[in-house]
Protein backbone atom coordinates (compact mmCIF):
# COMPACT_ATOMS: atom_id res chain seq x y z
CA UNK A 1 0.00 0.00 0.00
CA UNK A 2 2.82 2.39 0.85
CA UNK A 3 4.32 1.80 -2.61
CA UNK A 4 0.98 2.59 -4.27
CA UNK A 5 0.73 5.86 -2.38
CA UNK A 6 4.26 6.83 -3.37
CA UNK A 7 3.55 6.05 -7.04
CA UNK A 8 0.28 8.04 -6.85
CA UNK A 9 2.10 11.04 -5.35
CA UNK A 10 4.70 10.85 -8.10
CA UNK A 11 1.99 10.81 -10.77
CA UNK A 12 0.30 13.87 -9.21
CA UNK A 13 3.62 15.72 -9.08
CA UNK A 14 4.31 14.85 -12.69
CA UNK A 15 0.86 16.08 -13.74
CA UNK A 16 1.49 19.36 -11.91
CA UNK A 17 4.70 19.79 -13.86
CA UNK A 18 2.83 19.11 -17.10
CA UNK A 19 0.10 21.62 -16.19
CA UNK A 20 2.62 24.34 -15.35
CA UNK A 21 4.70 23.66 -18.46
CA UNK A 22 1.55 23.72 -20.62
CA UNK A 23 0.76 27.26 -19.56
CA UNK A 24 1.93 30.08 -21.82
CA UNK A 25 5.16 31.65 -20.65
CA UNK A 26 4.45 34.37 -18.14
CA UNK A 27 1.03 32.97 -17.18
CA UNK A 28 0.35 31.80 -13.64
CA UNK A 29 -2.88 29.83 -13.11
CA UNK A 30 -4.21 30.28 -9.58
CA UNK A 31 -5.32 26.63 -9.51
CA UNK A 32 -1.73 25.54 -9.90
CA UNK A 33 -1.03 27.30 -6.61
CA UNK A 34 -3.85 25.55 -4.81
CA UNK A 35 -6.93 27.70 -5.47
CA UNK A 36 -10.08 25.56 -5.52
CA UNK A 37 -12.51 27.94 -7.20
CA UNK A 38 -15.42 26.06 -5.61
CA UNK A 39 -17.06 29.04 -3.91
CA UNK A 40 -16.59 27.46 -0.47
CA UNK A 41 -12.84 27.29 0.10
CA UNK A 42 -11.04 30.53 0.96
CA UNK A 43 -8.54 30.95 -1.89
CA UNK A 44 -6.79 34.09 -0.64
CA UNK A 45 -3.44 32.45 0.12
CA UNK A 46 -3.24 30.63 -3.21
CA UNK A 47 -4.13 33.78 -5.17
CA UNK A 48 -1.49 35.84 -3.39
CA UNK A 49 1.09 33.11 -3.91
CA UNK A 50 0.39 33.17 -7.64
CA UNK A 51 0.76 36.96 -7.73
CA UNK A 52 3.97 36.77 -5.73
CA UNK A 53 5.39 34.13 -8.09
CA UNK A 54 4.60 36.29 -11.12
CA UNK A 55 6.21 39.30 -9.46
CA UNK A 56 9.36 37.33 -8.57
CA UNK A 57 9.58 36.11 -12.15
CA UNK A 58 9.80 39.71 -13.34
CA UNK A 59 6.14 39.99 -14.25
CA UNK A 60 3.32 38.04 -15.77
CA UNK A 61 -0.40 37.36 -15.88
CA UNK A 62 -2.22 35.62 -13.06
CA UNK A 63 -5.15 33.77 -14.59
CA UNK A 64 -8.45 32.85 -13.00
CA UNK A 65 -10.09 30.10 -15.09
CA UNK A 66 -13.82 29.40 -14.77
CA UNK A 67 -14.83 28.96 -11.14
CA UNK A 68 -15.83 30.91 -8.05
CA UNK A 69 -12.84 32.11 -6.03
CA UNK A 70 -13.73 33.13 -2.48
CA UNK A 71 -11.17 35.56 -1.12
CA UNK A 72 -10.30 38.34 1.28
CA UNK A 73 -7.49 40.85 0.60
CA UNK A 74 -5.62 40.23 -2.66
CA UNK A 75 -2.29 42.05 -2.90
CA UNK A 76 -1.58 43.61 -6.29
CA UNK A 77 2.10 43.81 -7.21
CA UNK A 78 4.12 45.63 -9.86
CA UNK A 79 4.32 44.17 -13.36
CA UNK A 80 1.53 41.70 -12.66
CA UNK A 81 -1.87 41.58 -14.31
CA UNK A 82 -4.93 39.64 -13.20
CA UNK A 83 -7.03 38.03 -15.93
CA UNK A 84 -10.52 36.87 -14.93
CA UNK A 85 -11.75 34.44 -17.56
CA UNK A 86 -15.25 33.66 -18.87
CA UNK A 87 -17.20 31.96 -16.11
CA UNK A 88 -14.78 33.09 -13.41
CA UNK A 89 -15.84 35.11 -10.36
CA UNK A 90 -13.73 36.52 -7.55
CA UNK A 91 -16.07 36.79 -4.57
CA UNK A 92 -15.39 38.86 -1.47
CA UNK A 93 -15.78 36.57 1.53
CA UNK A 94 -17.79 37.44 4.59
CA UNK A 95 -15.52 38.75 7.35
CA UNK A 96 -16.38 35.66 9.43
CA UNK A 97 -14.53 33.49 6.88
CA UNK A 98 -11.30 35.39 7.41
CA UNK A 99 -10.39 39.03 8.04
CA UNK A 100 -9.41 41.53 5.38
CA UNK A 101 -6.22 43.52 5.84
CA UNK A 102 -6.50 46.19 8.49
CA UNK A 103 -6.90 49.80 7.33
CA UNK A 104 -3.47 51.38 7.50
CA UNK A 105 -2.78 54.26 9.85
CA UNK A 106 -3.49 57.71 8.42
CA UNK A 107 -2.92 60.66 10.78
CA UNK A 108 -4.78 62.93 8.33
CA UNK A 109 -8.03 60.99 8.25
CA UNK A 110 -9.99 63.87 9.77
CA UNK A 111 -9.89 65.73 6.45
CA UNK A 112 -11.90 63.20 4.42
CA UNK A 113 -14.26 60.30 4.97
CA UNK A 114 -12.91 57.01 6.34
CA UNK A 115 -13.22 55.37 2.94
CA UNK A 116 -10.95 57.99 1.36
CA UNK A 117 -8.37 57.69 4.14
CA UNK A 118 -7.55 53.95 3.94
CA UNK A 119 -6.84 51.55 1.09
CA UNK A 120 -5.63 48.20 2.44
CA UNK A 121 -9.02 47.03 3.74
CA UNK A 122 -10.17 45.99 0.27
CA UNK A 123 -10.78 42.87 -1.78
CA UNK A 124 -7.92 43.90 -4.12
CA UNK A 125 -5.41 46.59 -3.26
CA UNK A 126 -2.13 47.98 -4.49
CA UNK A 127 -0.02 50.62 -2.76
CA UNK A 128 2.96 52.04 -4.64
CA UNK A 129 2.64 49.58 -7.54
CA UNK A 130 3.46 50.13 -11.21
CA UNK A 131 2.36 48.42 -14.42
CA UNK A 132 -0.69 46.61 -13.06
CA UNK A 133 -3.82 45.43 -14.84
CA UNK A 134 -7.13 43.81 -13.95
CA UNK A 135 -8.91 42.52 -17.02
CA UNK A 136 -11.02 39.83 -18.59
CA UNK A 137 -14.74 39.10 -19.09
CA UNK A 138 -15.26 37.65 -15.60
CA UNK A 139 -16.92 39.06 -12.47
CA UNK A 140 -15.68 40.70 -9.29
CA UNK A 141 -18.42 40.25 -6.70
CA UNK A 142 -18.01 42.23 -3.50
CA UNK A 143 -20.55 40.08 -1.71
CA UNK A 144 -18.94 40.28 1.75
CA UNK A 145 -17.89 43.94 1.62
CA UNK A 146 -19.42 46.58 3.88
CA UNK A 147 -20.64 49.93 2.54
CA UNK A 148 -19.33 52.13 5.37
CA UNK A 149 -17.49 52.05 8.69
CA UNK A 150 -18.91 52.88 12.09
CA UNK A 151 -18.82 51.58 15.66
CA UNK A 152 -20.87 48.53 14.67
CA UNK A 153 -18.70 47.49 11.71
CA UNK A 154 -17.03 44.12 12.47
CA UNK A 155 -13.26 44.20 12.93
CA UNK A 156 -11.46 43.00 9.81
CA UNK A 157 -14.15 44.09 7.34
CA UNK A 158 -13.34 45.12 3.79
CA UNK A 159 -15.12 48.04 2.13
CA UNK A 160 -13.73 48.34 -1.43
CA UNK A 161 -13.58 46.01 -4.42
CA UNK A 162 -10.47 47.55 -6.03
CA UNK A 163 -8.27 50.06 -4.20
CA UNK A 164 -5.11 51.71 -5.53
CA UNK A 165 -2.84 54.30 -3.94
CA UNK A 166 0.27 56.16 -5.19
CA UNK A 167 0.65 53.98 -8.27
CA UNK A 168 1.38 54.32 -11.98
CA UNK A 169 0.41 52.74 -15.28
CA UNK A 170 -2.75 50.93 -14.24
CA UNK A 171 -5.32 49.37 -16.58
CA UNK A 172 -8.75 48.05 -15.58
CA UNK A 173 -10.58 46.66 -18.58
CA UNK A 174 -13.57 44.48 -19.53
CA UNK A 175 -14.44 43.23 -16.05
CA UNK A 176 -17.82 43.49 -14.33
CA UNK A 177 -18.18 44.47 -10.68
CA UNK A 178 -21.24 43.66 -8.59
CA UNK A 179 -21.90 45.07 -5.10
CA UNK A 180 -18.57 46.85 -4.76
CA UNK A 181 -18.89 48.19 -1.19
CA UNK A 182 -18.03 51.79 -0.34
CA UNK A 183 -16.14 52.04 -3.64
CA UNK A 184 -16.18 49.59 -6.52
CA UNK A 185 -12.97 51.29 -7.73
CA UNK A 186 -10.99 53.79 -5.65
CA UNK A 187 -7.84 55.22 -7.23
CA UNK A 188 -5.92 57.79 -5.17
CA UNK A 189 -2.69 59.36 -6.37
CA UNK A 190 -2.64 57.10 -9.44
CA UNK A 191 -1.05 58.44 -12.63
CA UNK A 192 -1.61 57.02 -16.10
CA UNK A 193 -4.86 55.24 -15.25
CA UNK A 194 -7.02 53.59 -17.92
CA UNK A 195 -10.51 52.26 -17.16
CA UNK A 196 -12.24 50.87 -20.23
CA UNK A 197 -15.25 48.76 -21.19
CA UNK A 198 -16.29 47.82 -17.67
CA UNK A 199 -19.72 47.34 -16.08
CA UNK A 200 -20.37 48.24 -12.45
CA UNK A 201 -23.61 47.52 -10.57
CA UNK A 202 -23.04 48.55 -6.99
CA UNK A 203 -24.36 49.67 -3.62
CA UNK A 204 -22.33 52.89 -3.24
CA UNK A 205 -19.80 54.76 -5.41
CA UNK A 206 -18.83 53.23 -8.73
CA UNK A 207 -15.53 54.83 -9.81
CA UNK A 208 -13.74 57.40 -7.64
CA UNK A 209 -10.64 59.05 -9.11
CA UNK A 210 -8.88 61.03 -6.39
CA UNK A 211 -5.78 63.22 -6.86
CA UNK A 212 -4.87 61.40 -10.08
CA UNK A 213 -3.25 62.57 -13.31
CA UNK A 214 -3.57 61.40 -16.90
CA UNK A 215 -6.77 59.39 -16.54
CA UNK A 216 -8.88 57.86 -19.30
CA UNK A 217 -12.33 56.46 -18.47
CA UNK A 218 -14.18 55.16 -21.50
CA UNK A 219 -17.05 52.85 -22.42
CA UNK A 220 -17.98 52.34 -18.77
CA UNK A 221 -21.53 51.55 -17.63
CA UNK A 222 -22.05 52.35 -13.96
CA UNK A 223 -25.25 51.73 -12.01
CA UNK A 224 -25.08 53.15 -8.48
CA UNK A 225 -28.49 54.01 -7.06
CA UNK A 226 -27.24 54.92 -3.58
CA UNK A 227 -24.21 57.06 -4.47
CA UNK A 228 -22.23 58.59 -7.31
CA UNK A 229 -21.45 56.71 -10.51
CA UNK A 230 -18.23 58.32 -11.82
CA UNK A 231 -16.76 60.77 -9.34
CA UNK A 232 -13.65 62.93 -9.47
CA UNK A 233 -12.14 63.81 -6.08
CA UNK A 234 -9.06 65.62 -4.81
CA UNK A 235 -8.93 64.87 -1.11
CA UNK A 236 -6.14 65.30 1.43
CA UNK A 237 -5.93 61.54 1.84
CA UNK A 238 -2.33 61.18 0.64
CA UNK A 239 -1.16 64.05 2.85
CA UNK A 240 -0.82 66.81 0.27
CA UNK A 241 -2.89 69.04 -1.97
CA UNK A 242 -2.85 67.39 -5.38
CA UNK A 243 -5.15 68.21 -8.28
CA UNK A 244 -6.98 65.63 -10.31
CA UNK A 245 -5.98 66.70 -13.81
CA UNK A 246 -5.75 65.67 -17.43
CA UNK A 247 -8.86 63.48 -17.34
CA UNK A 248 -11.08 62.26 -20.16
CA UNK A 249 -14.43 60.59 -19.55
CA UNK A 250 -16.11 59.44 -22.75
CA UNK A 251 -18.80 57.09 -24.05
CA UNK A 252 -20.04 56.25 -20.55
CA UNK A 253 -23.44 55.60 -19.02
CA UNK A 254 -24.55 56.27 -15.44
CA UNK A 255 -27.84 55.28 -13.82
CA UNK A 256 -29.65 54.60 -10.57
CA UNK A 257 -31.67 51.45 -11.22
CA UNK A 258 -32.17 48.95 -8.39
CA UNK A 259 -28.81 47.39 -7.54
CA UNK A 260 -28.13 44.25 -9.54
CA UNK A 261 -30.64 45.01 -12.27
CA UNK A 262 -28.10 46.47 -14.66
CA UNK A 263 -26.12 43.25 -14.84
CA UNK A 264 -29.19 41.00 -14.96
CA UNK A 265 -30.77 43.18 -17.66
CA UNK A 266 -34.06 43.96 -15.87
CA UNK A 267 -33.31 47.67 -15.15
CA UNK A 268 -35.83 47.86 -12.29
CA UNK A 269 -36.85 51.07 -10.50
CA UNK A 270 -38.77 49.74 -7.52
CA UNK A 271 -36.65 51.04 -4.63
CA UNK A 272 -37.54 54.47 -3.24
CA UNK A 273 -35.05 56.98 -1.85
CA UNK A 274 -35.49 59.93 0.46
CA UNK A 275 -33.44 62.27 -1.77
CA UNK A 276 -33.86 60.42 -5.05
CA UNK A 277 -31.59 57.92 -6.72
CA UNK A 278 -28.00 59.04 -7.38
CA UNK A 279 -25.89 57.43 -10.14
CA UNK A 280 -24.42 60.64 -11.61
CA UNK A 281 -21.11 62.10 -12.79
CA UNK A 282 -19.70 64.47 -10.18
CA UNK A 283 -16.65 66.61 -9.36
CA UNK A 284 -16.22 66.62 -5.54
CA UNK A 285 -17.24 66.66 -2.79
CA UNK A 286 -13.66 66.20 -1.51
CA UNK A 287 -11.94 68.99 -3.43
CA UNK A 288 -8.80 70.20 -1.64
CA UNK A 289 -6.59 69.96 -4.71
CA UNK A 290 -9.14 70.90 -7.34
CA UNK A 291 -9.73 69.64 -10.89
CA UNK A 292 -7.95 70.88 -13.98
CA UNK A 293 -8.00 70.11 -17.68
CA UNK A 294 -11.03 67.80 -17.71
CA UNK A 295 -13.13 66.69 -20.70
CA UNK A 296 -16.38 64.73 -20.56
CA UNK A 297 -18.14 63.69 -23.76
CA UNK A 298 -20.79 61.38 -25.16
CA UNK A 299 -22.30 60.27 -21.87
CA UNK A 300 -25.78 59.09 -20.90
CA UNK A 301 -27.55 59.79 -17.58
CA UNK A 302 -30.63 57.63 -17.03
CA UNK A 303 -32.81 57.72 -13.90
CA UNK A 304 -30.18 59.56 -11.88
CA UNK A 305 -29.18 62.92 -10.50
CA UNK A 306 -27.67 65.42 -12.90
CA UNK A 307 -24.12 66.56 -13.56
CA UNK A 308 -22.50 68.11 -10.45
CA UNK A 309 -19.40 70.32 -10.35
CA UNK A 310 -18.42 71.23 -6.79
CA UNK A 311 -15.47 72.93 -5.10
CA UNK A 312 -16.02 73.38 -1.37
CA UNK A 313 -12.62 72.60 0.22
CA UNK A 314 -10.42 75.30 -1.30
CA UNK A 315 -9.54 73.69 -4.63
CA UNK A 316 -9.64 75.29 -8.07
CA UNK A 317 -11.76 73.85 -10.88
CA UNK A 318 -10.65 75.20 -14.23
CA UNK A 319 -10.45 74.38 -17.93
CA UNK A 320 -13.38 71.98 -18.15
CA UNK A 321 -15.13 71.03 -21.39
CA UNK A 322 -18.29 68.92 -21.26
CA UNK A 323 -20.25 68.02 -24.39
CA UNK A 324 -22.80 65.61 -25.83
CA UNK A 325 -24.78 64.54 -22.77
CA UNK A 326 -28.21 62.98 -22.88
CA UNK A 327 -30.28 62.80 -19.71
CA UNK A 328 -33.60 61.17 -18.93
CA UNK A 329 -35.65 60.95 -15.72
CA UNK A 330 -33.40 63.27 -13.71
CA UNK A 331 -34.37 63.56 -10.04
CA UNK A 332 -32.76 66.92 -9.19
CA UNK A 333 -30.82 69.69 -10.98
CA UNK A 334 -29.74 68.59 -14.46
CA UNK A 335 -26.62 70.72 -13.92
CA UNK A 336 -25.35 71.87 -10.53
CA UNK A 337 -22.28 74.10 -10.17
CA UNK A 338 -21.35 75.00 -6.61
CA UNK A 339 -18.48 76.99 -5.17
CA UNK A 340 -18.78 76.71 -1.38
CA UNK A 341 -16.74 77.06 1.78
CA UNK A 342 -16.90 73.80 3.72
CA UNK A 343 -13.12 74.20 4.18
CA UNK A 344 -12.41 70.64 5.27
CA UNK A 345 -8.63 70.62 5.21
CA UNK A 346 -5.56 71.73 7.15
CA UNK A 347 -5.87 75.29 8.48
CA UNK A 348 -9.39 75.64 7.06
CA UNK A 349 -8.46 76.63 3.49
CA UNK A 350 -10.15 79.70 1.98
CA UNK A 351 -12.69 79.25 -0.83
CA UNK A 352 -11.24 78.04 -4.11
CA UNK A 353 -12.46 78.94 -7.60
CA UNK A 354 -14.49 77.62 -10.50
CA UNK A 355 -13.62 79.14 -13.87
CA UNK A 356 -13.47 78.45 -17.59
CA UNK A 357 -16.17 75.76 -17.73
CA UNK A 358 -17.91 74.98 -21.04
CA UNK A 359 -21.02 72.77 -21.18
CA UNK A 360 -22.57 72.14 -24.59
CA UNK A 361 -24.94 69.86 -26.50
CA UNK A 362 -27.09 68.66 -23.62
CA UNK A 363 -30.52 67.08 -24.07
CA UNK A 364 -32.59 66.22 -20.98
CA UNK A 365 -36.17 65.06 -20.54
CA UNK A 366 -38.54 64.36 -17.63
CA UNK A 367 -36.40 66.51 -15.35
CA UNK A 368 -37.51 67.34 -11.82
CA UNK A 369 -38.34 71.05 -11.71
CA UNK A 370 -37.55 71.88 -8.10
CA UNK A 371 -34.01 73.13 -8.81
CA UNK A 372 -33.49 73.79 -12.52
CA UNK A 373 -29.97 74.44 -13.76
CA UNK A 374 -28.42 75.69 -10.53
CA UNK A 375 -25.20 77.74 -10.43
CA UNK A 376 -24.15 79.23 -7.12
CA UNK A 377 -21.00 80.76 -5.76
CA UNK A 378 -20.85 82.55 -2.40
CA UNK A 379 -20.60 86.27 -1.58
CA UNK A 380 -17.24 87.60 -2.70
CA UNK A 381 -16.34 84.36 -4.49
CA UNK A 382 -18.29 84.05 -7.74
CA UNK A 383 -18.27 81.20 -10.23
CA UNK A 384 -16.35 82.65 -13.19
CA UNK A 385 -16.60 82.34 -16.96
CA UNK A 386 -19.19 79.61 -17.35
CA UNK A 387 -20.77 78.88 -20.71
CA UNK A 388 -23.88 76.90 -21.65
CA UNK A 389 -24.66 76.27 -25.30
CA UNK A 390 -27.07 74.14 -27.31
CA UNK A 391 -29.03 72.93 -24.29
CA UNK A 392 -32.55 71.40 -24.44
CA UNK A 393 -34.25 70.61 -21.13
CA UNK A 394 -37.82 69.37 -20.73
CA UNK A 395 -38.94 70.05 -17.14
CA UNK A 396 -41.92 68.49 -15.41
CA UNK A 397 -43.14 71.87 -14.14
CA UNK A 398 -45.58 72.34 -11.30
CA UNK A 399 -43.86 75.13 -9.37
CA UNK A 400 -46.10 77.48 -7.42
CA UNK A 401 -46.29 81.22 -6.86
CA UNK A 402 -45.02 80.57 -3.32
CA UNK A 403 -41.96 78.88 -4.83
CA UNK A 404 -41.39 81.94 -7.02
CA UNK A 405 -41.20 84.14 -3.92
CA UNK A 406 -38.58 82.02 -2.15
CA UNK A 407 -35.18 83.46 -1.19
CA UNK A 408 -32.69 80.56 -1.12
CA UNK A 409 -30.32 80.66 1.88
CA UNK A 410 -26.59 80.92 1.22
CA UNK A 411 -25.49 77.88 3.29
CA UNK A 412 -21.84 78.59 2.50
CA UNK A 413 -20.44 75.79 4.69
CA UNK A 414 -22.99 73.05 4.01
CA UNK A 415 -22.43 69.79 2.17
CA UNK A 416 -23.29 70.57 -1.46
CA UNK A 417 -26.43 69.11 -3.00
CA UNK A 418 -29.06 70.93 -5.07
CA UNK A 419 -31.72 70.33 -2.42
CA UNK A 420 -29.61 72.12 0.23
CA UNK A 421 -31.38 75.34 -0.84
CA UNK A 422 -34.89 73.89 -0.91
CA UNK A 423 -37.05 74.65 -3.93
CA UNK A 424 -35.55 77.25 -6.24
CA UNK A 425 -37.49 80.38 -7.35
CA UNK A 426 -36.91 79.72 -11.08
CA UNK A 427 -37.70 76.52 -12.92
CA UNK A 428 -35.16 76.80 -15.76
CA UNK A 429 -31.95 78.51 -14.62
CA UNK A 430 -30.99 80.08 -11.31
CA UNK A 431 -27.56 81.74 -11.10
CA UNK A 432 -26.21 83.50 -8.02
CA UNK A 433 -22.75 84.99 -7.39
CA UNK A 434 -21.49 84.50 -10.94
CA UNK A 435 -19.01 86.58 -12.94
CA UNK A 436 -19.30 85.85 -16.65
CA UNK A 437 -22.30 83.72 -17.67
CA UNK A 438 -22.93 82.88 -21.30
CA UNK A 439 -26.05 80.99 -22.45
CA UNK A 440 -26.56 80.42 -26.15
CA UNK A 441 -29.25 78.41 -27.89
CA UNK A 442 -30.81 77.23 -24.63
CA UNK A 443 -34.38 75.85 -24.77
CA UNK A 444 -36.61 75.08 -21.78
CA UNK A 445 -40.00 73.37 -22.04
CA UNK A 446 -42.60 72.44 -19.41
CA UNK A 447 -44.71 69.30 -19.20
CA UNK A 448 -47.18 71.19 -16.99
CA UNK A 449 -47.51 74.87 -16.07
CA UNK A 450 -45.06 76.42 -13.62
CA UNK A 451 -45.70 79.70 -11.79
CA UNK A 452 -42.03 80.55 -11.40
CA UNK A 453 -39.95 82.55 -13.88
CA UNK A 454 -37.79 80.65 -16.35
CA UNK A 455 -34.66 82.48 -15.24
CA UNK A 456 -33.48 84.36 -12.18
CA UNK A 457 -30.09 86.01 -11.74
CA UNK A 458 -28.85 87.22 -8.33
CA UNK A 459 -25.51 89.06 -8.06
CA UNK A 460 -24.39 88.24 -11.58
CA UNK A 461 -21.94 90.28 -13.63
CA UNK A 462 -21.61 89.87 -17.38
CA UNK A 463 -24.65 87.79 -18.37
CA UNK A 464 -24.84 87.24 -22.15
CA UNK A 465 -27.99 85.39 -23.27
CA UNK A 466 -28.44 84.65 -26.95
CA UNK A 467 -31.43 82.74 -28.37
CA UNK A 468 -33.02 81.67 -25.10
CA UNK A 469 -36.29 79.89 -25.86
CA UNK A 470 -38.85 79.44 -23.07
CA UNK A 471 -42.62 78.87 -22.95
CA UNK A 472 -44.70 82.08 -23.10
CA UNK A 473 -46.37 83.31 -19.92
CA UNK A 474 -49.97 84.32 -19.34
CA UNK A 475 -49.14 85.71 -15.89
CA UNK A 476 -46.02 86.55 -13.92
CA UNK A 477 -42.51 87.27 -15.16
CA UNK A 478 -40.28 85.31 -17.49
CA UNK A 479 -37.04 86.73 -16.08
CA UNK A 480 -36.07 88.18 -12.72
CA UNK A 481 -32.83 90.17 -12.28
CA UNK A 482 -31.40 91.27 -8.93
CA UNK A 483 -28.09 93.05 -8.55
CA UNK A 484 -27.07 92.29 -12.12
CA UNK A 485 -24.41 94.12 -14.14
CA UNK A 486 -23.78 94.09 -17.88
CA UNK A 487 -26.86 92.09 -18.87
CA UNK A 488 -27.56 91.34 -22.53
CA UNK A 489 -30.47 89.34 -23.95
CA UNK A 490 -31.00 89.02 -27.68
CA UNK A 491 -32.47 86.88 -30.45
CA UNK A 492 -34.98 85.24 -28.10
CA UNK A 493 -38.38 84.50 -29.67
CA UNK A 494 -41.21 86.64 -28.29
CA UNK A 495 -38.89 88.61 -25.99
CA UNK A 496 -37.52 92.05 -26.85
CA UNK A 497 -33.78 92.44 -26.96
CA UNK A 498 -32.68 93.82 -23.60
CA UNK A 499 -29.46 95.45 -22.49
CA UNK A 500 -28.78 96.74 -19.00
CA UNK A 501 -25.55 98.18 -17.58
CA UNK A 502 -26.76 97.77 -14.04
CA UNK A 503 -29.96 96.43 -12.50
CA UNK A 504 -30.92 96.46 -8.85
CA UNK A 505 -34.29 94.72 -9.27
CA UNK A 506 -36.18 94.16 -12.49
CA UNK A 507 -38.67 91.64 -13.84
CA UNK A 508 -39.95 91.25 -17.38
Amino acid sequence: MRGVLIRRAAVIAALAVVIVSAQPAGTFDVRTFGAKGDGRTLDTEAINEAIDAAHRAGGGTVRFPAGTYLSTSIHLQSNVGLFIDHGASIVAADVAAGPYDEPETNPLDMYQDFGHSHWHNALMWGDGVDNVSISGPGLIHGKGLVRNHNDQTPRGSGDKAISLKNSRNVVIRDVSILHGGWFAILATGVDNLTIDNIKIDTNRDGIDVDSCRNVRISNATVNSPFDDGICLKSSYGVGSVRATENVTITNCQVSGYDEGTLLDGTFKRTVTYNRGTTGRVKFGTESNGGFKNITISNCVFDYSRGLAIESVDGGVIEDVAITNLTMRDIVNAPMFVRLGNRARGPNHPPPGAIRRVRISNVIASNVDSRHGVLISGIPGHPVEDLSLSDVRIAYRGGGTAADAALEPPEKETDYPEPDMFGNIPAYGLYARHVAGLSARDVHFTLDQPDARPALRLDDVGGADLDHLVVPPRTAGSLFVLRHVRDFLLRNSPGIPDTKRASVDRESF
